[in-house]
């Protein structure tokens, strides 16, 4: 490769799929990177297909059972989701990043609101955390991030902001990568955008919400785009937005831990819950853990979650075990079983009753799903020097994004198990 780009940018368009690219490649900003680069609506993700999952295998190019992020938050039994710490800091990825190499090579690198950031070196870094309990939120900003940096873009335009909130928490990200890209020109931006994601959820997939959200998402990519123009750096820029994951409709809830319940696998003991049997969820698929990896309760549960399968009802598809799990690249520490749940069924931490939960007329969708799922790729366009013009690419996967970003700064990456997309590049 000849040319390489000056600078990168990425923008994470979390939960971009498949059923969202005709309406979005006829926008007029998105349209222009297809035109002047490469681009794929058949992108694979990694299982379960969870927001840190995947943007960790993102920027490490491996999978999740090499990088060490198996899910959004540790497995934390019978506390409460709002009260759950994350997987929020770089010290839990057990393998290099793409921003580790851009700093190894003396370049310069910025992300905002970038999953599994907290406490890592990036120059100008606005991580997304979370405070919980007694914590307060800017404390923990500026203790996890670049303290400067985060100041100064709370300054300039906190007001945007209404909490967490979309699509004000966009339009306060966006802000930061404009002024980000105009005045700081760093060789790497890493963007996470998540007004998509959030519309999906609350309002379902198929819902006018989500086409909002969309023209929303195209006047962003143009900002980001503008931005440098006015900098002056756009013919040395590389730009790449990418979907992390699908979602899809639920018509119901099911909450396993319930059905443990009734099982006498989960009890209530001088007021406080306790295991014998516990499913972390992952929102269409769930982990299950057996205390002290019992094989007498491991058998029961088995034959309990076959039996499920069987009636139907409960809307679960299959049952892995550690065997399958690994042919996943998934590996939850301690997790003796994989649950996966049919199209319409999610599932649920809680151990109350009922265990089925009907939506009725509510619309709800998730994701978390295997990622094989019929309809639930993902989107890819990348467009910037040494790139290929108005060529589609065929499947390509997650695990690819890091060693192809890498190239596209003239770098080589870490050993890793994606590869290079070397269909992409001009000869």
């Amino acid at each position: 490769m000849t040319k390489k780009a000056e600078h990168l940018i990425v923008i994470s368009y979390d939960a971009f799929s498949e059923d969202n690219w005709e309406r979005a490649k006829r926008l007029p900003n998105l349209k222009r990177l297809i035109v002047d680069g490469v681009s794929s609506s058949h992108l694979k993700s990694v299982y379960p297909t969870l927001t840190y999952v995947v943007h960790t295998t993102m920027v490490t190019g491996s999978y999740p059972d090499r990088h060490g992020i198996y899910h959004n938050n540790p497995c934390q039994p019978f506390v409460a989701e709002n009260d759950q710490a994350w997987f929020w800091y770089k010290s839990e990825i057990k393998r290099p990043t793409i921003y580790d190499l851009v700093r190894e090579k003396g370049l310069k690198s910025a992300a905002i609101l970038w999953p599994v950031t907290g406490k890592t070196a990036i120059n100008y870094n606005l991580p997304e955390i979370r405070a919980i309990g007694r914590e307060n939120q800017l404390l923990k900003i500026l203790r996890n991030g670049s303290p400067l940096y985060c100041i100064e873009m709370e300054k300039k335009f906190g007001s945007l902001r209404q909490g967490i909130e979309e699509p004000y928490l966009d339009d306060f990200s966006t802000a930061c990568a404009v002024d980000t890209i105009r005045r700081k020109k760093p060789n790497l931006l890493l963007a996470h955008l998540i007004d998509l994601d959030d519309a999906k959820h609350r309002f379902g997939t198929k819902s006018q919400e989500v086409d909002e959200a969309i023209l929303r998402m195209d006047k962003r990519i143009g900002q980001i785009i503008k931005a440098t123009e006015m900098a002056g750096i756009f013919d040395q820029t590389a730009f790449v937005v990418i979907g992390d994951h699908g979602q899809l409709d639920v018509d119901q809830k099911v909450r396993l831990n319930a059905l443990f319940k009734e099982q006498g696998l989960i009890s209530q003991e001088k007021g406080k819950l306790s295991w014998l049997a516990y499913a972390q969820s992952c929102g269409g698929a769930a982990y299950i853990y057996i205390r002290n990896q019992n094989p007498e309760i491991s058998q029961m549960v088995k034959k309990l979650i076959e039996k499920a399968i069987e009636e139907k009802r409960y809307g679960i598809e299959n049952l892995y075990d550690k065997t399958a799990m690994g042919d996943f690249h998934t590996a939850a520490p301690g997790a003796e079983f994989m649950v996966e749940a049919k199209v319409g069924t999610s599932f649920s931490d809680s151990p109350e009753e009922p265990v089925i939960n009907a939506m009725g007329i509510e619309k709800y969708a998730t994701h978390g799903y295997d990622p094989n799922k019929a309809g639930y790729r993902c989107n890819f366009v990348a467009a910037g020097p040494a790139i290929k013009n108005n060529f589609e690419l065929d499947e390509i996967q997650i695990v690819d994004m890091a060693p192809t970003m890498a190239q596209m700064l003239g770098l080589s990456f870490y050993e890793c198990d994606g590869r290079v997309i070397k269909e992409m590049f001009e000869d």
